[in-house]
């Protein structure tokens, strides 16, 4: 399984995962240490792959959710984005590896200018706060190499 310290590295079928699939699965660990893992929106901006808690119905404001909490005391989180087929000559995934930090949304126009290019319905600005996973370290696997 190779590996690169930043997303630059990457080959580039696997940096065509990351900017074509719509949704990554963010993997941290809760309260009592057990391993979880969230469907999230994201979107690659100046090294990071950034998401936004966003206005969906939840029970609680987002600083308070447990995603949010969890990070806050276990910063270190995964990202793997990936490519399911039928044709299992077609799999692939890519994985970023990293600490993801709770970033306030007031700022980061860049970032909240990528989530609305990504998906309309971020141009009504997400109240946030936004989650920003710094990589050190970046993996990934396909089943038959393309080139």
């Amino acid at each position: 399984m190779p590996g690169a310290k930043t997303l630059e590295t990457l080959p580039g079928w696997a940096r065509e995962l990351l900017e074509s699939k719509p949704v990554g699965h963010l993997g941290l660990l809760d309260d009592d240490d057990h391993p979880r893992v969230l469907p999230v929106t994201f979107a690659i901006v100046e090294g990071s792959a950034w998401s936004a808690i966003d206005a969906k119905p939840k029970r609680v404001r987002g600083e308070e959710l447990a995603r949010v909490r969890w990070l806050r005391t276990r910063p270190r989180s995964t990202l793997t984005v990936d490519h399911y087929s039928a044709d299992w000559s077609e799999l692939a995934w890519v994985q970023l590896i990293g600490n993801t930090t709770i970033v306030d949304i007031d700022g980061q126009d860049t970032v909240l200018d990528a989530l609305a290019e990504r998906y309309p319905a971020y141009r009504e600005p997400p109240p946030g706060p936004l989650l920003r996973l710094d990589p050190g370290r970046c993996v990934w696997w396909r089943s038959e190499p393309q080139g």
